[in-house]
């Protein structure tokens, strides 16, 4: 584990009500992972807002069943930086994240990047509720929220560029988010290992969205534990 440069407080499960479950002991801690030397680096001035989030994250994560019960002791390096390394892939302008879910990669993103407008997509209730609360108690005036399904969305304006982390394979999220995009936005879909196989069974949405310049991008090689897959393309 790493060493930290200001380190967060620990929290212990059996403080946050209602959230130890039943395949551990109340008495069995469960300590927030140790702020990465890399947070400070990647993040910089936004670095104060970022450990707010994780805090929050950490504190009502598990209880409102946006993480599971066995991801404290990985939040940063798994969650927090392997999102907000994307960050320099992103331009000004507008960006959707589908699926927002706990914010990852919608708010990382949206503190990491300020100069950033970012519309989060999410279809479930609580967790909507769950991104309203963090955009206001953050202060996060880059980000809107809106309630849909990402095929219902009905959006003012194209997106410039469309996230996803952990929704469905690359084949099934094409047609999910390449009609949000205006002609010359890019997909930034975050991956796993399979990223080159996913892009080869996609073969068939890949030419009838008219994507081009499909491409695997691997970052945080030496930064983070463990690397950060993303494919990007760029729909015609």
């Amino acid at each position: 584990m790493s060493q930290s440069v200001t380190p967060d407080p620990i929290r212990a499960a059996s403080n946050i009500p209602g959230s130890t479950p039943a395949s551990r002991s109340a008495s069995d801690p469960v300590t927030l992972e140790i702020e990465p030397l890399a947070a400070v680096s990647l993040l910089g001035p936004q670095i104060d807002l970022m450990r707010a989030f994780t805090n929050n994250l950490a504190d009502q994560g598990e209880l409102l069943g946006l993480i599971g019960p066995l991801e404290l002791p990985r939040l940063w390096s798994r969650h927090i930086l392997n999102c907000a390394i994307v960050a320099p892939l992103l331009r000004p302008g507008l960006v959707g994240d589908v699926g927002s879910g706990a914010g990852l990669p919608g708010v990382v993103l949206a503190i990491a990047r300020p100069d950033v407008n970012f519309v989060l997509i999410e279809p479930m209730e609580r967790r909507v509720a769950w991104l309203n609360d963090q955009v206001a108690a953050l202060h996060l005036p880059n980000v809107t929220v809106v309630r849909a399904r990402a095929e219902d969305t009905r959006l003012a304006h194209p997106l410039d560029q469309v996230t996803a982390r952990a929704v469905s394979a690359f084949s099934k999220l094409i047609p999910l988010t390449a009609p949000l995009l205006r002609s010359g936005g890019e997909l930034i879909l975050m991956k796993g290992e399979g990223a080159e196989r996913e892009i080869q069974a996609a073969a068939k949405p890949i030419r009838k969205y008219r994507l081009s310049k499909v491409e695997v991008i691997t970052l945080g090689a030496g930064v983070l534990p463990e690397v950060t897959r993303v494919i990007r393309a760029t729909v015609e």
